[in-house]
């Protein structure tokens, strides 16, 4: 079960990516990220009231961390996309957003199978192919570099610190993280210069955005309750793959050879995983 759930948060967070990017091209992207992350936390909020839990100082203070890292690592990809390379800063970021959990997972005593391991291996150069696109001209040494790094932290973060979360701990911690997030951006995007507030009909388009969003993220909070962290974070960073098909799909985009290759790896890579 815990392999489908983080199934359905690759597709959501893909599909999240999508509509976000959509929407960010017509308006400033930061009004987008926040009304996004506020939607998400608005429902979320509405979920922990249905669902109940009982949170603890210490689930609160993951959900903060997370938040962190979401606002982060959505302040920065945002940067990095605008200001650098697309083609660097989105595998930079996707990788490191799989990488850091799962390091996390083996200092924490995690030790998953061969078959398990194989699935890893191929995912990690499956997510850099898959979210890559071709250069188009010289670029800069080291463009985009640092801020797919700190994006790839960012939301690396995210998935480590929420995996701390126990199932008792409901969703109000979630809530919390989509909150912190939706401030950090309105931090860090104040501290650039950017426009953060929507001052258009078009920002609103954020709130499918961030409500797909954050069902991506509770289907992963829900997910690590069953399975390792270094699994299931692994498999939510494949959501470049859907983010890559329904770009295909919907907007004609054309599939790169080295994309192409990285969907066939991140396939391998769920089916290793799902057989460990």
């Amino acid at each position: 079960m815990s392999i489908l759930l983080s199934l359905l948060s690759a597709m959501s967070y893909g599909l999240s990516d999508f509509v976000g990017g959509v929407t960010a091209k017509r308006t400033s992207p930061w009004s987008v990220a926040f009304v996004a992350a506020l939607g998400g936390a608005v429902l979320v909020a509405c979920l922990a009231l249905v669902v109940g839990g009982s949170p603890g100082p210490a689930d609160y203070a993951w959900g903060a961390v997370a938040g962190l890292g979401n606002g982060f690592g959505t302040a920065f990809l945002y940067r990095g996309l605008s200001s650098g390379r697309m083609g660097v800063v989105a595998p930079v970021s996707g990788v490191g957003a799989a990488t850091l959990p799962v390091v996390v997972g083996v200092l924490t005593g995690e030790r998953p199978g061969a078959l398990v391991w194989l699935g890893v291996l191929a995912a990690l150069p499956g997510i850099w192919l898959v979210a890559r696109e071709p250069a188009t001209g010289p670029a800069p040494v080291g463009s985009g570099v640092t801020d797919g790094v700190l994006a790839g932290l960012g939301f690396g973060s995210l998935f480590a610190a929420l995996a701390q979360v126990p199932e008792e701990a409901g969703f109000l911690p979630l809530a919390l993280n989509q909150l912190v997030a939706a401030l950090t951006i309105a931090v860090v995007a104040a501290l650039l210069g950017a426009t953060w507030v929507p001052r258009d009909r078009l920002a609103l388009g954020g709130l499918v955005s961030g409500l797909l969003g954050a069902v991506a993220t509770a289907s992963f909070l829900v997910a690590t309750h069953g399975g390792y962290l270094t699994v299931t974070a692994v498999i939510a960073s494949l959501y470049p793959a859907f983010t890559v098909l329904l770009a295909a799909s919907v907007l004609r985009e054309h599939v790169h050879r080295a994309q192409a290759l990285g969907l066939g790896l991140c396939v391998v890579a769920v089916s290793l995983v799902a057989t460990g």
